[in-house]
């Protein structure tokens, strides 16, 4: 009995996200972003670039799915870094908060004059996220990817 319990314990813990699993929190993470207090606020313009319902290509029998979309962030101060350090620090927020991603933090970036990158990760079912905040428009460039995956 012992044996067996070990055996689908072993079994469970060794399988590998689907691109299905990925997908659907993908499309979950779109409709957050879209749901979210913040963006929800025309003044962001917040613009669907691509939504993440085409099969990529991306390896033998695996596929990725990408979502895109970028975002104005409130007035522009004459300080250039202020504003920059503000619109990354409200995406880390949105990205941790309203649609929990684990966010991985690069302190060089405080030298950075013209631009951030946020990054944050989903482990489970596999996606990574990049918002690259730049000072013109649009401040936000949103990509979400799902891994290299397999379709089930």
């Amino acid at each position: 009995m012992a044996f067996l319990l070990a055996g689908v314990m072993a079994s469970g813990c060794g399988s590998t996200p689907t691109l299905q699993a990925a997908t659907t929190e993908l499309q979950k993470d779109l409709y957050r972003l879209q749901a979210d207090r913040f963006f929800k606020n025309p003044l962001t313009k917040l613009k669907i670039v691509e939504r993440p319902d085409k099969d990529l290509p991306c390896d033998k029998d695996k596929f990725q799915r990408v979502f895109r979309a970028t975002a104005e962030y409130g007035p522009k101060t004459s300080d250039l870094d202020s504003d920059l350090d503000r619109a990354q620090t409200v995406m880390e927020n949105t990205l941790s908060q309203a649609l929990h991603y684990e966010m991985s933090y690069d302190l060089s970036q405080m030298d950075w004059l013209d631009a951030r990158l946020v990054e944050g990760r989903k482990d489970t079912p596999g996606i990574t996220v990049k918002v690259v905040v730049v000072p013109e428009s649009p401040m936000w460039r949103l990509v979400a990817k799902t891994d290299c995956l397999p379709r089930s």
